[in-house]
Order: C-alpha cells, then sequence, then structure tokens
C-alpha cells in the first residue's frame, strides 16, 4: 500500500541538526563512561573528550547527570480494534506521553477483529501510526486464527513488511483465544521464520466459566475482574505456553508478566534451558491490585486490566528481584487507557469494563524509583531492562538501544538526583486517572532526544505529530536464535539401531475395533450399548443387555429348548 511522504518542517531538519551532549555520564547496559556525545543527521557521529565541532552546533549541559538511550516500551496498545471503544491514548497522545516520560520508541501490537487478514491488519495500523507518532514505533501482530492464508501472510510480514513477533491470546474466548492446537502451528510456523513467539497467558475457558459464576452470585465490580482471574490461572497458561513453546522449539516471550507463579515457571524455564523471556509492566512492579476491593467504583475500575494486578502486596517487589537478578528481562507499559466514561461501560457488570492501564509516560520514573533508587539494581541494569535488552531480543541493535557511533541519537538526559510526585493533573495521557497517583519517583528525564531532535527540554515538549519512523524488526536476531541451531541438534530425536526382530509373528483374524475375533459379531442393536470384545473374542460380560424395546442382546444364537424342572440342588420347596 502507497503511502504520502511525510513533510516534516523545517526548523526540525536545521537549527536542532546539529546537537552536542556534553559534560554528562553516559550509560550503556553494559559500562559506564564519561564521554561528550556529537549528534548529527540524527545519528551519533563521535564520542570522547575535547571534541572538536561545527560552528552553529546546539549545546546540552548534561553536567552532573546521566545520559542514557531512549527508553523501548516493548509492549503499548495505542489502537485496539477489538474493543467497543476506542482507547483514549491513540499514536499521538500515547508516543506524547512516552517521550514526556523518557521513551523514545514504541512497540505496538496489531489486532483486529475476526475475519480481518494480518496482512490488511497491518497496513491499517501502519495508515494510522505514520500520520500520529511522535516518536520511532515498531509492530508485533497478533494472530487470532489459523489457516493456510495466515501462514502464507506471516511469510510477507517478516520478509517483506518489517514483522519478527507475532502475538497468540490464551485469553478473550470467541474474540482473540486460540486453541492449544493453533498454538502449536503458529509457534512452528514462527520458528520456521526466525522469528519470535509470543504469549497473552491467562486460562480462558477458566475465566469465561468463574466471570459466570461470579455474576450469578451478584459480584457485578470490579473485584469480579480480580475474582475471575486467580493468579493460579495465568500460572497454568503461562506454563502451557511455555511447554508448547519448547516443543515446537521456539524462543519465547511472555508478554506483562503480572504474578509470582508466572514469573517463577518463566525463570524455572530458563533454567532448563529454554529459549524464554519474561516482560513484567510498569503496574506490576509499581503496583498491586488490592484496589479492585477498593470501595469507590472509580478508584477499583481504573485498575481492571488483564492479566490482573495481584492483590498480593508483596508481588511487584518479588518482580523487581527476579527482574534485578535477570530472570526477568524487558519491561513495557502494556499501555492501554480508558477514561472513567468508557470504564462506567461496565458499571453493572464487571466483565464489561474495558480493560487497561497507563504506564507508557511513567514506565521510566517507576522502574528507577523501585529498582535503582530501592538499591536493587544499578544503572546499567535500568538500561538493560527499559531499552538495551529490548533492542537485541527484536534485532535492532545497536541501532537502538546504544550509546555508540553509529546508533540512532535516541538518547536521554537523566537527572537520577531529581524528584517529581505522578498525578494525573499534571501527566500527558488523554485519560483521566493515573493507576500512580502521589506516588513520588527519583529519577527525571531533563532532556528527551528523539532522532536527534530536542523533544524535550526544560522549555517543555517540542514534538510535531507524524514525525516518527517505523523500525522495521528483522528476523533471526542473534540474541534470541544464536543458540537456537546448536540446541536443536543437540535435542534432536535419535533412532536406535538395532537388529531387526527375525521371530515369529501372531496372525490376526478379522479385526473389529482392532480387537481379534474368533467368530463373527452379531448385528448389533442400536438401543443396546455395546462394548468391545474381549481379547479372546467373547461377549463382554460388563456389557448391559438391556434394550427398551425387549430385545437381548443374543436373540440370534440358537436357545437350549429342554425343560428344566428341578434347578441344580434339587427342589427348593417340599418336604425334606
Amino acid at each position: 500500500m502507497s503511502r504520502p511522504v511525510k513533510k516534516v518542517p523545517l526548523h526540525i531538519n536545521s537549527s536542532q541538526g546539529r546537537l552536542l551532549i556534553k559534560g554528562g555520564k553516559c550509560v550503556n547496559d553494559d559500562r559506564e563512561f564519561s564521554a561528550d556525545i556529537y549528534i548529527e543527521g540524527g545519528v551519533i557521529k563521535e564520542l570522547g573528550q575535547n571534541l572538536i565541532i561545527p560552528g552553529g552546533t546546539r549545546v546540552v549541559d548534561a553536567k552532573g547527570k546521566l545520559v542514557i538511550p531512549g527508553g523501548i516500551d516493548t509492549h503499548t496498545h495505542l489502537q485496539k480494534p477489538v474493543e467497543v471503544t476506542p482507547v483514549a491514548d491513540d499514536f499521538y497522545h500515547g508516543t506524547k506521553a512516552a517521550i514526556s516520560g523518557g521513551t523514545t520508541m514504541i512497540m505496538d501490537l496489531v489486532m483486529e477483529k475476526a475475519g480481518v487478514s494480518p496482512l490488511e491488519a497491518y497496513d491499517k495500523c501502519r495508515e494510522l501510526a505514520d500520520a500520529m507518532v511522535c516518536c520511532d514505533y515498531g509492530l508485533h501482530m497478533t494472530i487470532s486464527g489459523w489457516s493456510e492464508q495466515v501462514a502464507q501472510e506471516m511469510d510477507l510480514l517478516v520478509k517483506e513488511k518489517g514483522i519478527n513477533s507475532f502475538e497468540v491470546f490464551h485469553a478473550y474466548k470467541g474474540v482473540l483465544m486460540l486453541d492449544d492446537s493453533d498454538v502449536l502451528k503458529v509457534f512452528s510456523k514462527a520458528k520456521e521464520l526466525g522469528s519470535l513467539a509470543m504469549a497473552h497467558c491467562e486460562n480462558g475457558e477458566i475465566i469465561e466459566q468463574k466471570a459466570d459464576e461470579l455474576f450469578d452470585l451478584g459480584i457485578t465490580g470490579p473485584e469480579g475482574h480480580a475474582l475471575s482471574r486467580p493468579e493460579e490461572v495465568e500460572g497454568e497458561a503461562t506454563y502451557r505456553a511455555i511447554v508448547l513453546a519448547n516443543q515446537a522449539r521456539c524462543p519465547l516471550y511472555v508478554v506483562h508478566v503480572m504474578s509470582k507463579t508466572a514469573a517463577n515457571f518463566v525463570a524455572d524455564a530458563k533454567k532448563k534451558g529454554h529459549v524464554v523471556f519474561g516482560e513484567p509492566t510498569a503496574a506490576s512492579l509499581g503496583t498491586d491490585g488490592t484496589s479492585y476491593f477498593h470501595s469507590c467504583w472509580k478508584e477499583a475500575a481504573a485498575h481492571v486490566t488483564s492479566p490482573p494486578l495481584r492483590p498480593d502486596p508483596s508481588t511487584p517487589g518479588c518482580l523487581m528481584n527476579l527482574l534485578a537478578n535477570g530472570d526477568l528481562q524487558t519491561t513495557s507499559s502494556d499501555n492501554c487507557t480508558f477514561t472513567t466514561t468508557q470504564k462506567a461501560l461496565g458499571k453493572d457488570d464487571f466483565r464489561k469494563i474495558p480493560n487497561g492501564v497507563n504506564g507508557v509516560e511513567d514506565r521510566m520514573s517507576v522502574i528507577w524509583e523501585k529498582g535503582v533508587q530501592s538499591g536493587k539494581m544499578d544503572a546499567c541494569r535500568f538500561v538493560a531492562v527499559t531499552s538495551s535488552t529490548a533492542a537485541k531480543i527484536f534485532n535492532i541493535y545497536p541501532k537502538k538501544g546504544h550509546i555508540g557511533v553509529g546508533s540512532d541519537a535516541d538518547l536521554v538526559v537523566w537527572d537520577p538526583e531529581a524528584t517529581r510526585t505522578i498525578s494525573a493533573k499534571t501527566h500527558n495521557h488523554a485519560c483521566d486517572f493515573n493507576i500512580f497517583e502521589g506516588m513520588e519517583v527519583h529519577g527525571v528525564p531533563v532532556v528527551v532526544i528523539s532522532g536527534g531532535r530536542v523533544v524535550k527540554d526544560e522549555e517543555g515538549l517540542h514534538l510535531t505529530q507524524g514525525s516518527g519512523q517505523f523500525v522495521p524488526t528483522p528476523p533471526n536476531a542473534p540474541y534470541v536464535y544464536g543458540r537456537v541451531a546448536a540446541r536443536d541438534q543437540a535435542l534432536a530425536p535419535q533412532k536406535v539401531d538395532r537388529e531387526p526382530y527375525t521371530g515369529p509373528v501372531v496372525e490376526l483374524a478379522v479385526k473389529v475395533d482392532n480387537v481379534k475375533v474368533t467368530e463373527a459379531a452379531p448385528a448389533l442393536s442400536p438401543d443396546i450399548v455395546h462394548r468391545a470384545p474381549t481379547r479372546s473374542g467373547g461377549r463382554n460380560m460388563q456389557e448391559s443387555s438391556f434394550a427398551l424395546s425387549g430385545e437381548q442382546i443374543d436373540d440370534s444364537k440358537p436357545r437350549n429348548q429342554s425343560r428344566v424342572t428341578n434347578p441344580p440342588g434339587g427342589k427348593s420347596h417340599g418336604l425334606w
């Protein structure tokens, strides 16, 4: 599909074409170092001290600050056609909020209603996003049905459209959910293409049944959402997805890990050598699910997301520990916002509350506060979990997620000592509620540079709608597939070489249902429930001979015509 060439204002290309970030400490995922950064044409041209730069270059003072790669939010929903109401944060408002928080690239999930082909959904999403995004973006593709056409379109999406990740849903029965046989086919196809399988892990069958049961009991409020999706329901589906991916020998990326049970399954699988990645969210790292039981309906409904936040208040700390030590690898916002009036579609039925929370603006600061400020991770690990590892997994490293010559100039001047208080009154989202309301966080992006342009500084945001670029994600990422070939070879089934059997083989007579019989079976009445014959071909004595018609199962056999006057043992009457 042809797209019009985007026209970017001249001042963006001219006055901000050359930048020097001076005096800061650069932080990559593997080291910290002091260096000035010279930027030209949207890429990093030089790193070092006492750089000789052209006249007219704008200087950004980073003294006493950190300079880090711009954040990569691996999972957003800035369009969601499967919902009955549009998301509040579209591609413009969502990327605006992202930049404000220090994220310079988002990865959105292409979703469409049943019957829409993946290629058609991709084209519609690209058309929406290209006209609205304020920062760079990539895409994942949802697979909500399986057919030969879908398999062919997956080929085209990988080879021609810049997609290397496909997500399946174990939940949302009747809308997005696939059964296990189709999930296995998607995973096998993804492996064939050198792409990454992604999974939304909840047991949709259990959820549907429990949700209906709770509603019938009169539980109609947001607490029903959490009660219908208990932690073990997420855990079971996570384990199942890991098993299916391992059987397909396909790398797996588990999106929005929300519980300790699911996180531990991911960690255990990695210890066994599985190629699996886990992605907690800003919400699951920064807050818990106790708000579902709040007496204020608005407060409770604002937290409704799937999988739900867990009421166990120790969950965020546990997930942060696993993220800090490498058992979980990346972080997302799973940003999918709705206003209170939109959430009110489910005011009388929790099953109708639109699912989703905010996070794309606050992800970086929440992780700094809960991870670095708390002493659980250092600045290098922070860079890894907010950008670098994502860039490696989705095969855009070192273009993204890295400070180095030739890398994209997506950078953040980060003040680790500054603080701010999160509030819906000051955030850049289009929704009217913030799940982190009132949280004071350390770590503030004071300058944000996207594509070599200063898009945030002390004067505020400087955004141009449509200025972001689509970033293709090539297949066969070394970080993901680097050991897959050797692993496949090591785990390949081996035939056992042995001498052929030369002994006698029993000769089978006529078979009925693979059971040997020695005589022709009688015609079977439809009124009688029949069991298979015994191994010797005789009648199974556990089989009922009763039929409503009065017919006996052995009516076709001749009967003994002699009358028995005395039963065995003699008469049972008379005098003795």
